[in-house]
Formats: C-alpha cells, structure tokens, sequence
C-alpha cells in the first residue's frame, strides 16, 4: 500500500504533464538567435513580391553589385553614357576581351551566335548585306554596317564592340537581353576573327577558362 501511495502522485503528476505538452495553446518561444534563419522569408514559386515590400523588405531578385556566378564572367565595367555624351563610349576602348582566344569549338558557337542575333542585319559574311536590306530590296532602305570593310568598324577595339552591343549604337538595340555576357565577348571573337588583321580563326587550346578580371 506504501508504493501505491507513493506511485500514484507520480502517476497523476506524469498525466498531467503530457497533456499539457499536447495543448494547442501557442506559448511564445522566448528569443530567438537569428531569425531570419529560424523563420525563412524564401519566396515561394509564383508568390507575389509586393507582399514583401508590405512587410518592409526590400527584395528585387537582383544579384549583388559586382559579384559573379560561378564559371561565370564579370559584367561589362563600363557604364551607358548619359544622353548627348559619349565619354565612357571612348574609354571603352580600353576594356580588353576577358575571354582567351577560342577553340574551334567555342568558335563555331560564337559563329552560331552571331549568325543568330547579327546576320539578319549584318549579313552572313559580315559585309551588311544581310535579309532585311537585301542589296536594296529588303524592307529597310539603308544598309547597316559593313563589319569588315567599314574603316571605323573594322579596326574598332574588343571593348567598343562590347559597348555597343550591350547598350546599342545609332539604330542598333541593345543584345543585353539576347545574348550573356561571355556570349557577346565570344561573338566580338568571332568579329575580329573575320575582320582583316583581326584575331586568330580558332586556338588549338581550350578556351573554356575565362581570364581574370579585377
């Protein structure tokens, strides 16, 4: 009777306990270490971001300013000019292709690109004669660029090129868009290689590793 007596508060008190921590009542967890990480604020697929905004979080999906993906390549360095300046169109000139020679593969992908996104105005053999002037017969009356024997173009350095393409010139948009970044340094490759003095056709060595950059 002794151990009965002395079991059975034990027992009540055991009971008690386990259905307290069944209770539904939500009790407040105290503080938290971190709670961004205990509590995620991941966006879910579809979710719309401006409930975020609402609850005072800046997000926009955008990568951090100068940071690069990995096996990437840096983001152009120079910057659009402002209307009517022509300024960082002329630096410019300075930023060298970060890209090493190509191999015949990669070369055949820069052709690819550039018969792609380029040729329907520039034409396949570069000479500006392509589908949409059609030796005058096409539906735009002024033929483009001549890439090969137009004396400015022709001698134009890698970093005007990538100027030009990533914000477009005169009539020419903008390929940011179409076109990454290593693919528009591959594609101005793939230029100078038919340009007259301009780069090696296609390197024996892969090409693949992507320069340094600062």
């Amino acid at each position: 009777m002794s151990v009965m007596k002395h079991i059975f508060p034990a027992l009540t008190l055991a009971s008690a306990m386990m259905i307290a921590s069944c209770s539904s009542v939500q009790r407040d967890p105290g503080k938290i270490y971190m709670p961004d990480m205990a509590y995620s604020r991941a966006i879910e697929t579809y979710s719309d971001p401006s409930s975020l905004k609402a609850a005072g979080i800046n997000y926009n999906g955008a990568p951090v300013a100068g940071t690069v993906k990995r096996e990437g390549i840096a983001a152009f360095p120079i910057a659009i000019d402002k209307a009517g300046d022509t300024v960082n169109y002329v630096a410019s000139k300075q930023v060298p292709n970060p890209l090493s020679p190509l191999n015949e593969k990669d070369m055949a992908e820069a052709k690819r690109l550039y018969n792609v996104n380029c040729a329907i105005c520039h034409g396949e053999k570069l000479d500006g004669n392509g589908p949409i002037y059609n030796g005058g017969n096409g539906p735009y009356p002024i033929a483009p660029k001549n890439l090969v024997a137009d004396p400015v173009v022709s001698k134009m350095p890698a970093g005007q090129m990538m100027y030009s393409v990533t914000y477009g010139k005169n009539l020419m948009g903008s390929y940011a868009s179409q076109l990454s970044t290593k693919q528009r340094w591959m594609v101005i490759h793939y230029l100078q290689s038919m340009q007259p003095g301009g780069a090696p056709k296609a390197a024996t060595t892969d090409s693949t590793a992507v320069a340094k950059t600062n």
